[in-house]
């Protein structure tokens, strides 16, 4: 008696879980040795029900419902636990919005949030295609197996229960760093304040003035200090473009028309007037909203309205729209919607992952150098799933997440530090102050536009001939053959070095962990992310410099996740976010770290580069949720190929875990409220792994023996090789070599048969 179920390489698999099929992702690593015939083993989990009651207020969306769910998540630590909600509020919700919550379910760190099968579920089938006889079946099946329907209160014996009051839910939005940040509409404008003056220690940008800066067609200009000259130092360099005092550049300003009071500009002197919590991206993203009609439709009706007063938004502001499905472009253009979100700016740019994994490309440039030249806190508002720093974009450091219709309102708005229910978003075209209840759609308004629009024959349509449906795929070259012609002149694939050194012997274990050196000392919330970025990066970065070295191009970089498929380019991106904060490194940010024992502060890719000369194993210290984020198997390999032997860390999250075995990394954890800060750790120190040998069990004490100034002492950590399967895994040096010596085996065995 089960559900059906899913398994997906991408973490965001957990959607599925909306429409009653029990699905998680894995790491790319586990995989791909399922691919090669190995089962997926999991320890039975914990499951925590979350009883829903009462129903959204009007004007609150599901990214609303969703946001305060993954705040209260985090907060109950379910990393490792399956969620199911149940209750009367359940009822209420639609399959796309459950979806919703279940999207996010990386992001509160539950391996899954299930919602059973109901006859909503059915009205889903219904309305995307689904022919009755199927509809029927489901059913059926579900009636029998004594699983049809929302369970009530008592029904299920879960490990703990937790309230929810659907009726409570406020309009809010998350950030500025991660997603369970959450943050009532009402309070941003405090908020981001707040986080302006506070330190960077606790969590802040530690600004204590609000500059303004002039961005003009010869570049940028403080309007916040005093110039006797125009300030000359803050034009560009080598720029023709006359330096202007303030009142000159009034005098001189071009005769361009300014939109109507886009929330940046004060007199329209400039193409744009930047400052802390400015909006210089917008993006409709990702797959967490982009395929709920309620927050699209909403977001279109936003447009319309805001259209119809005149409202525009700034064109230096990034504005885009990526659907999850050619679907919701139908529907838009059915509803008439379409044409409103163009004139804002907020034009069809691709289905898929965009700007909520980084690919939203380049800045304007000069607004990227203002941003950099004067040190300002810019902002993006986008309707993804995450917004880890410098994940959006590396000049950006507050990124906030929303529903689509917000990203709309804020685009229009042009700032972050705005109280909505009390500050106009701009001005109508009789120059009339316009808030954002003005053009906020009524539940009522979105529900008739969907049953206009959206229609079961759109979804027969588009999935009826998929691959007709993408001829561009189609025309890709191809070629055949059982083996793979690796080109040694690619920069973007190359053969991966994972069985260069592999033996038929299984490697001896506790060779690894004598005398190691730490590689860095770092905090709590380290995502994917930090560890191994998938957006663009510099020609001063480790993997810009090398591929100006083999020719490439700045404007061919393309980005990480583009180039994931060349392993020189992915280990010089490991631990490359400009954001980490490595404690070894002496303040300063990015990719830093400080080579022991002469103390030299040097780029991490280099150090392992020395450390790897001189065979000097390495660990790593970390805090709590290390490795949370995207399922990418990279942070894992890329950590491998570096030369770390072992993480240790004040707790995981669960797929990263799992892709550092799956690389042969042993994952470590401190216990009780130990850390390395508790423990005076600094980096100066030797680390050794003592009595490790062949005979490792899962979840075991293992100790480890710090080594400063020829004193020693030892500390006991946990052992996160969770199961047998895993230690199994680890002993061989990972996934893909258990997987070869067994394939290696087979062949023998059968050739000795003969």
């Amino acid at each position: 008696m089960h559900p059906d179920t899913l398994v997906g390489t991408d973490s965001h698999t957990t959607m599925i879980n909306g429409l009653g099929v029990l699905g998680w992702g894995v790491g790319g690593i586990e995989a791909e040795a399922a691919m090669l015939g190995q089962p997926l083993f999991m320890q039975v989990p914990e499951v925590i029900g979350v009883k829903m009651s009462g129903k959204l207020k009007e004007g609150v969306t599901a990214t609303d419902m969703t946001l305060k769910i993954t705040e209260m998540l985090r907060q109950e630590k379910v990393v490792g636990k399956i969620v199911e909600f149940f209750g009367e509020g359940v009822e209420s919700l639609s399959v796309a919005d459950r979806a919703t919550i279940a999207n996010m379910a990386p992001e509160y760190g539950a391996t899954a949030g299930f919602f059973p099968v109901d006859n909503k579920t059915l009205d889903y089938l219904s309305l995307t295609g689904r022919s009755q006889s199927h509809i029927d079946q489901v059913k059926g099946y579900f009636v029998a197996q004594k699983m049809f329907g929302i369970p009530k209160e008592g029904e299920v014996d879960f490990t703990k229960v937790l309230d929810l009051d659907l009726s409570t839910i406020k309009t809010c939005v998350a950030g500025p760093k991660r997603p369970q940040d959450r943050i009532d509409l009402n309070d941003l404008k405090g908020k981001f304040r707040d986080l302006l003056a506070a330190s960077p220690q606790n969590g802040g940008y530690g600004k204590s003035e609000k500059p303004k800066v002039c961005v003009h067609p010869g570049g940028s200009f403080s309007l916040s200090i005093h110039h006797d000259t125009g300030g000359t130092e803050n034009l560009d360099q080598g720029s023709t473009v006359p330096s202007w005092s303030e009142a000159e550049m009034v005098t001189n300003r071009p005769h361009t028309s300014a939109v109507v009071d886009p929330g940046y500009l004060e007199g329209a002197v400039c193409d744009i007037i930047i400052t802390h919590g400015s909006v210089v991206i917008a993006a409709i993203t990702s797959c967490t909203n982009t395929s709920n009609p309620t927050v699209m439709i909403g977001a279109g009706l936003v447009a319309k309205k805001a259209v119809e007063k005149g409202l525009k938004v700034n064109p230096m502001v990034k504005t885009s729209l990526a659907p999850g499905s050619r679907v919701v472009t139908d529907y838009l253009e059915r509803a008439g919607l379409q044409r409103y979100l163009d004139d804002l700016g907020f034009q069809l740019v691709a289905y898929g992952c965009t700007t909520c994994i980084g690919n939203s490309g380049p800045l304007e440039e000069r607004i990227e150098k203002a941003i950099k030249d004067h040190d300002l806190i810019a902002a993006s508002v986008l309707s993804g799933n995450r917004n880890f720093e410098a994940r959006i974009n590396s000049a950006i450091k507050s990124n906030f997440l929303m529903s689509p219709p917000l990203v709309v309102a804020f685009a229009i708005a042009g700032r972050i530090d705005i109280d909505m229910d009390k500050e106009p978003i701009g001005r109508d075209l009789e120059g009339k102050p316009v808030f954002l209840r003005d053009i906020w759609p009524t539940s009522a308004e979105i529900e008739e536009a969907i049953s206009i629009a959206v229609e079961p024959e759109m979804f027969q349509h588009r999935y009826a001939n998929l691959q007709g449906e993408n001829p561009l795929w189609r025309e890709i070259h191809s070629v055949e053959g059982s083996r793979y012609n690796w080109s040694p002149e690619s920069t973007y694939i190359q053969k991966p070095p994972y069985f260069d050194k592999f033996t038929i012997e299984i490697p001896k274990v506790a060779l690894h962990f004598t005398n190691m050196r730490p590689l860095a000392l770092f905090g709590d919330s380290v995502t994917t992310e930090h560890i191994s970025p998938a957006g663009s990066f510099k020609p001063n970065s480790s993997a810009g410099q090398y591929l100006i070295s083999l020719g490439v191009k700045e404007s061919e970089f393309n980005s990480y996740g583009s180039r994931r498929g060349n392993h020189d380019v992915m280990i010089r991106g490991t631990f490359a976010n400009v954001r980490i904060r490595n404690k070894m490194a002496d303040g300063q940010e990015g990719s830093y770290t400080k080579l022991m024992p002469e103390g030299t502060i040097m780029t991490i890719f280099d150090a392992c580069q020395i450390y790897h000369e001189r065979k000097t194993p390495l660990i790593i210290f970390t805090g709590k949720d290390y490795g949370m984020g995207s399922s990418r198997d990279w942070a894992a390999k890329g950590t491998a190929l570096l030369g770390v032997k072992v993480v240790v860390a004040r707790s995981f999250e669960r797929i990263h875990r799992s892709n550092l075995i799956g690389m042969g990394v042993l994952p470590l954890q401190f216990l009780n409220d130990d850390s390395h800060e508790s423990l005076g750790i600094v980096g100066d120190e030797l680390f050794s792994l003592v009595g490790l040998g062949k005979e490792l069990k899962p979840q075991e004490e293992i100790t480890m023996e710090i080594s400063k100034n020829g004193s020693k002492r030892q500390v006991k950590l946990l052992s996160r090789l969770d199961t047998a399967s895993e230690v199994e895994y680890y002993r061989q040096g990972g996934i893909l070599p258990y997987v070869l010596r067994q394939i290696i085996a087979e062949r023998a065995g059968s050739k000795d048969e003969v």
